[in-house]
Order: structure tokens, then C-alpha cells, then sequence
């Protein structure tokens, strides 16, 4: 049997080692970086957060201005002819001011922390947010003017 403290040191115990042997001003950068890291992560967790509440409810008012604008186009009779109009109006509105409010709180986020680090500001994300962002605008003009 082979003698445990001779055996080939593993992940863990080399990256403890590697650790052990920084200054005390290099772990403070590594666990800086680390804080970093986490904190971006984070945020994109944050913006994804944001942008699935605002994809639901850009959906739900363009698949709410459509049920309703089909019912009153049977000549089914709705309290008032505005009423499919209004609800995707007001759902898709509110859906994209959330997309943008979302935009703007990881925005901020990402100009804070390129005060301490590097960054790219186009994170695949934001991006993203950006893009569901112009479509939540393009699908709110569209009931606007009714052109969907």
C-alpha cells in the first residue's frame, strides 16, 4: 500500500499550494478579480431576470391584443371597440419599459465595475437585452398604429 502523504498531490491541494505561495497584496488582487468576476456574473443574471418579466409581458400583450382584436372582429360584442388595442398598448409598454429599465440598472453595473477592471461593455447579454429591447418598441409602434 502506498504511503497517502507520497501520492501526486491533487487539483485542489496543487491550486492550495500555488495560493499558499502569493504575497499578500497578489491574493488580494486574485480575490479582487474573483469579487469582479462574481459581481459581472451577477448582474448578468440580473439583466436575464429582466428580460424574461419583459419578454412575458410583450407576449402576453401582443398574444392579448390579438385574441381580443380577433373576438371583436367576429362581431363579438366588447365593452368598448379600443379595448384590444388598449390592453396590448399597455402590456407591451410596460414590458418594454421594463427591458429598458433592466438596460439601464446593467448599464450602470458594467460602468461601476469598469472603474475597477477592464471590461467589455457589448456583453452577449446586453446585447441581447438590446436587441428585445427594439423589438419590444418595434411590437408596441405596431399596435400604436395597428400596423400589426
Amino acid at each position: 500500500m502506498q504511503d497517502p502523504s507520497s501520492a501526486t498531490p491533487t487539483h485542489s491541494t496543487r491550486g492550495a499550494a500555488a495560493l499558499a505561495q502569493k504575497s499578500s497584496s497578489e491574493l488580494a488582487l486574485f480575490n479582487t478579480d474573483l469579487a469582479i468576476d462574481r459581481t459581472l456574473m451577477a448582474a448578468d443574471r440580473s439583466l436575464m431576470a429582466w428580460v424574461r418579466t419583459a419578454l412575458s409581458m410583450i407576449s402576453f400583450g401582443f398574444t392579448i391584443y390579438k385574441i381580443l382584436e380577433g373576438i371583436r372582429e367576429q362581431g363579438a360584442a366588447l365593452t368598448a371597440s379600443h379595448v384590444p388595442r388598449d390592453m396590448g398598448l399597455f402590456l407591451t409598454g410596460l414590458g418594454t419599459v421594463a427591458m429598458l429599465m433592466g438596460v439601464l440598472e446593467y448599464w450602470y453595473r458594467i460602468k461601476k465595475l469598469r472603474e475597477v477592471k477592464n471590461l467589455h461593455t457589448f456583453q452577449p447579454s446586453f446585447v441581447m437585452a438590446l436587441i428585445m429591447a427594439v423589438t419590444g418598441l418595434g411590437t408596441f409602434m405596431g399596435i400604436s398604429f395597428r400596423v400589426l
